[in-house]
This record gives structure tokens, C-alpha cells and sequence, in this order.
């Protein structure tokens, strides 16, 4: 089973203060913040981003590498993870937007609002579209830091 919480590095800035923030699976992820916890919050953000962007950009999403001692673990959103989920599926897959909404006996115009990191999607959808796929959508919770 594959997650999607991403090894963050949290850093002392000595230069400026406060705290720099990088992602080794995500090289452009880069933030920082005034205090750990504003770092973190930076940190949830920037992962979005750079995740949103790698599917806006149809560009390869890496799995997460273990959280290592002096990591963070920063996970993505539900509906991120949904989205990422759903679009490593159709890499993993190789099958078009149009193939896919074939299966799914819609417009093709769904299938891309369901991978738009903008779009609003419902879930419900989302799982289907991984049914189809051979994938299923789990849904974990943890104490909050």
C-alpha cells in the first residue's frame, strides 16, 4: 500500500533565521518559515504545489521515500492524495484520458477535471475512477503535531 507523506528536511536558516524546509523526493519543493511550526504549515503548502504542478505538468510523481531520523513527515491532502493516487494509476496504467473515461462511460472532459489539482472532485468519483484501474482509495488518520 502506497501513502502519500513525504520526508520534509527542516533546517536552521543561521543566515536569515528561522527554518528552511526541502523535500528530497521533490527537489523544486523548497520553503522555509519564522518558527518550526509556521515551517511545517509552509511545508503542507508547498508540497501541494509541487505536486499540483507535477500533474498539471503531466510529469512523473515519486513515491515517498521512508522518513528517515531528523524528517518531517508532511502528508498531502485527502483530495490531493486522491488526485496523485488517481494519476499515478493512469501512468502506472498507460491508458489515455479518453480510455479511461470509456471505462468509466463518460465525457473525457471528467476524467480531466478529476485530475485537475484546482477542480473540486468528489471522492466518491475519484474512487471509482481508481476501481476501474485495479486501485482502491484508503483513507488513515493520525494524531495531529
Amino acid at each position: 500500500m502506497e501513502n502519500f507523506i513525504y520526508p520534509a528536511k527542516i533546517t536552521p536558516d543561521k543566515k536569515d533565521g528561522g527554518f528552511v524546509v526541502t523535500f528530497p523526493d521533490l527537489p523544486e519543493a523548497i520553503t522555509q518559515g519564522e518558527g518550526l511550526r509556521d515551517a511545517i504549515v509552509g511545508a503542507t503548502d508547498c508540497l501541494e504545489e509541487a505536486i499540483a504542478n507535477r500533474i498539471a505538468m503531466e510529469l512523473t510523481i515519486p513515491y515517498p521515500s521512508p522518513i528517515r531520523k531528523r524528517y518531517h513527515p508532511i502528508p498531502l491532502s485527502v483530495q490531493m492524495a486522491a488526485k496523485a493516487a488517481l494519476y499515478l494509476a493512469i501512468s502506472e496504467e498507460e491508458i489515455t484520458k479518453v480510455e479511461l473515461a470509456k471505462r468509466l462511460h463518460c465525457d473525457e472532459k471528467e476524467v480531466r477535471r478529476l485530475l485537475n489539482p484546482r477542480h473540486p472532485s468528489k471522492l466518491p468519483r475519484i474512487e471509482s475512477a481508481l476501481a476501474v484501474l485495479g486501485r482502491k482509495l484508503v483513507v488513515g488518520f493520525q494524531t495531529a503535531v
